[in-house]
Parts: C-alpha cells; structure tokens; sequence
C-alpha cells in the first residue's frame, strides 16, 4: 500500500471548527489563529495583486471572526503602505473581533480612503454561516460586486459569503476572483468554483491540528502521485510496464476502447490489447497499429489466451448495454480474478444491483468510474441527489460494491470500502466533454495493473487526468480545445510539476469557472 502523505484537508464546518478548537485547547490563543488568518491573507494579497500598494484596498467587515480577520487584514495592509479604507457592516461582536479593529485602528488612523481601489476585501461572514443572506448583507454585496465590475479583485477571506462551507448551497453570495481559505479547504469551495475564483489556502497555524483524523478527505496533489506511482526502471521492457486487456467497443462505438488505450499508453503502460466487436477490430488495428486487437472473448480458448496474457482487465468503454454485455462481463468477472476496472457500460448493465456486482468483484483490486449518472443507476437514485451529496454516495457505493469508486465530477471524490476518502480538484471545464472518461479510465487501469494499489491508482490518475486538462487549457482556450489536446498534455501532466509556494501557502487550486 501506498506510504503518500496528503497533507491539505477538505472539511465540513464543523470539521473546520473541530480544527480551531483543537489548537485552542492544546495551547494555541485563539486571537494568535485570528492574527496568523489575517497576516497571512494581507500577504497573500500583496503577493497576488501588486497594484493594492498605490491603489489600495477597501475592507468589508461583519460583526463576527471573519470580520476580525478583515480588520487584520485592514491594519497589515495599511502598515505596508497601502490606501485601506473599511466599510464595517456591524460592529464586532466577539472579543477576538473586537481586538482586530483595537489594533487595526491606529495603523488605518490618516489614511487617505482609495478613490480607485485595486482590491475588495470579502470579510462579511465566515464558514459558520447557513442559509440565504440577509437583506440587510445584499446592498454591500451589491457594491462589492459594483467594485468589482469597475476593476478591482475580489478577494473572499476563507469563502465567499453567502456560500454554504459545507454543502456548497447558496443562492446571492459574492463572486470572488480569489478566496484565501484558512487552515484547510472546504467543501464549498470545491463545489462552487465559478465563486471562489483562485483558490489559496493558507497555514494559519493549527499545526498537526490540521490532520486531525475525522473523516474529512485528503487533496490529491503532484507530491502524493510521486509518492505513489513508482518510477519506470532504466532497464523496463514492455513486461515490467505491465499489460492491460481493454474489453469494449460496441457496433460504432470503437472509439472509446481507442481512447482508453491511448490514456494508458500516456500513462506508461507496456501492452494494449483491445478487445471489440468483429467488426471493429480492422479499425482499432488501422488507427493504433501500437497496439493488438481481436474480437470479443467468446469462446473458452479466446478466453483463456486474454487472461493468461493480461495483467489487468478494463472492462466497458464503449461496450454497449445489452444482454450480451452482461453475459460477457459476468463471465469475465468469474473467470478472471486480477485486478480489475469497471467503467461506462460495464457499470450501466447492474443497474439497480450493486450488491450483485460487489459480490462478482469479490475481494481483487477493484476500481469502478462512474459518473453522477451512472452512479444513480447503480444505486437507483436521481442522478442531482448523486451530485449534491457526493461525498456520502461515493462512500456508500464503495462499501457496497467493496471497491474502490472514483466518483466524477466537481470535485472528483476517490472513497475506498475501507472509509479513505480523497478529493482530486485538479482539472478545467475542457474536460466536459465525450470520451473524457474512456481516457481517464485507461489511466487507472495502467496504474492499477503497475501497483496493484486501487486507492492509490484512483488518486493518482483523476489528478493527472485533470492536470492534463488544466495543462492543455493554458496553452490556448476551454473552447478550443479538443480531447486531443487533452492526450497530447498527459505527457506534460507526468512531469509532476508543482507550483513553488510561499512558506504559509499550503495549496493553490487555478480558477477554472467562466472562461472561455
């Protein structure tokens, strides 16, 4: 099993909470929390937005610890030099909040107000917050987003308010270009990124509190996918790099076993060998001569010679629902005890029956893709509850189906049957698009069949399958690019590379909502 150490959690409010307040209680001040948050944030955006020294900033604080974090904020600011000027909504109501704005005065005390200001500072209300903003909030998130409009960067302290941290609801709330999140992401800034723009999230100081073991999910990132996906030897041959069989391809669906062998061979693996319709092996064999095709397994001999010869079956892209499809993956699942991918049609075929599926699985490494869908099918619910809770869904499905699921979507959640659970936020809108999946699916199958690990095969590939979308989108636009595009930047993507962070950043997650 995979050693990786994944340090940056994604938590609930509570979990948040939970987090604070363990620091508090093993000695840390909670005023020295509040100070680290707004500290850091006025760092941060200093970093980010060089013209907040002559133009300036305008604050905007609530009454609660998030505006106590805006008047830190305010007062490092003005103590660098910067125009700050801040609009308090209410009066603070905590003692930490109260001590912020002590502080923060003198240092604002002369200051000229900025005409033009360069950044907006969302400091309204914080992750403890539920439920539709008040009337009372809606005119100052009005003018934030006048200010906006006019040039300035909205920069939302640990979320922009008005979202749920937890479920990501909300209706009106502030459009952020950045959100500096504190401690650890949360739930809502991953499944409201349109909102949150730029998503930094900053050391605050809760030490091994930030860790603390509750369930919350771990953010893949390329330091866990190093840890986790050995280096190809010097002196590998196409053995070594492991063979995948890919069972799939329908009448007129050749193409998705094609994408699928060609994200595993992206992705290091040694042999492909595609397994289709008849009538489609003269096509596999004309586009992707790297590879061997043949029909379907269906007779005992066809059989025999697939899964002697592969180290790890994939079984679905483009496959078809049929009677047929049933029969050929349940017979593939008995007679095959190896690891194994499920994915697209070989899910679609148990509708209804994910019992009877884990129980074909047995206890072989195991990994299923579904998307909100097709889990829905799975599991026989209505595919916007699938999206809306998928945290709790992808952890009910892998204890059901005893397999690791790589629930898709924003974010993509990896749960094992074990209770891990991890969030890849890596990826960009371009991978919106058909046959998207069927490469992704062919990643995991390679990395499954190099280490045998389902956990860490599933981590590991959603990340670089969005890091390639991520990758193939900066060198041009989402809406000009191509799947293509995609498979081509994998080989960017292994590079593994990471942005250099200042010592108080623990992850930075790009803006990926509204772009063209």
């Amino acid at each position: 099993m995979s050693t990786a150490v994944m340090p940056v959690r994604v938590t609930t409010a509570a979990q948040a909470a939970a987090r604070d307040a363990a620091a508090i209680a093993a000695g840390t001040p909670s005023y020295s929390l509040m100070h680290r948050a707004g500290t850091s944030a006025a760092h941060a955006i200093l970093a980010h937005v060089a013209e907040v020294r002559s133009a300036g900033a305008v604050v905007f604080c609530g009454g609660g610890n998030n505006g106590g974090d805006g008047w830190v904020v305010a007062g490092e600011l003005a103590r660098a030099g910067c125009p700050v000027s801040v609009v308090e909504v209410a009066a603070p109501s905590t003692d930490d909040a109260t001590r912020a704005k002590a502080e923060a005065l003198p240092a604002l005390a002369g200051h000229a107000e900025p005409r033009h200001p360069a950044v907006v500072v969302d400091a309204l209300l914080g992750t403890g917050a539920t439920g539709a903003l008040r009337d009372a909030l809606l005119p100052h998130v009005d003018a934030i987003a006048a200010t906006r409009a006019a040039g300035a960067t909205v920069v939302a302290l640990d979320l922009p308010s008005g979202i749920d941290a937890t479920t990501g609801a909300g209706g009106r709330c502030v459009r952020a270009d950045i959100t500096l999140a504190f401690g650890t992401l949360k739930r809502g800034h991953l499944l409201r990124r349109d909102e949150c723009g730029a998503i930094v999230c900053l050391d605050i100081g809760l030490g091994p509190h930030a860790a603390l073991d509750d369930g919350a999910p771990t953010l893949v990132d390329a330091a866990y996918v190093r840890d986790a996906v050995p280096p190809i030897p010097a002196d590998a041959h196409k053995g070594v790099r492991r063979r995948l069989g890919i069972v799939g391809g329908g009448e007129g669906m050749a193409g998705a076993p094609m994408l699928a062998a060609r994200g595993a061979m992206r992705s290091g693996v040694g042999m492909v060998q595609l397994l289709v319709a008849p009538s489609n092996v003269p096509v596999v064999q004309a586009a992707l001569p790297e590879t061997m095709a043949g029909r379907w397994p269906v007779t005992a001999e066809d059989q025999d010679r697939v899964l002697h010869w592969t180290h790890c079956l994939l079984l679905g892209p483009g496959l078809g629902r049929t009677a047929m499809t049933r029969a050929l993956v349940e017979r593939l699942l008995v007679e095959w005890k190896g690891p194994v991918v499920l994915d697209a049609d070989a899910l679609n075929v148990f509708e209804g029956e994910p019992r009877m599926l884990g129980s074909l699985l047995g206890a072989r490494p195991a990994i299923v893709t579904p998307h909100p869908v097709e889990a829905a099918r799975l599991l026989r619910r209505d595919g916007a509850s699938v999206s809306a809770e998928r945290f709790a869904v992808g952890a009910e499905l892998a204890k059901q189906l005893g397999a690791t699921v790589i629930l898709k979507g924003v974010p993509t959640v990896i749960s094992a049957p074990d209770g891990r659970v991890a969030v890849s936020a890596s990826g960009s809108p371009a991978l919106g698009t058909a046959g998207s999946g069927d490469v992704l699916a062919g990643i995991v199958a390679t990395l499954l069949a190099q280490t045998g690990d389902p956990f860490a095969s599933a981590c590991s590939a959603a990340w670089v399958h969005g890091r390639a979308g991520e990758i193939a989108v900066s060198e041009g636009s989402v809406r000009g690019t191509s799947l293509e595009d995609i498979v081509e930047a994998l080989r960017r993507a292994w590079r593994l590379d990471e942005p250099a962070h200042h010592a108080a950043v623990l992850t930075t997650l790009p803006a990926v909502g509204s772009v063209r």
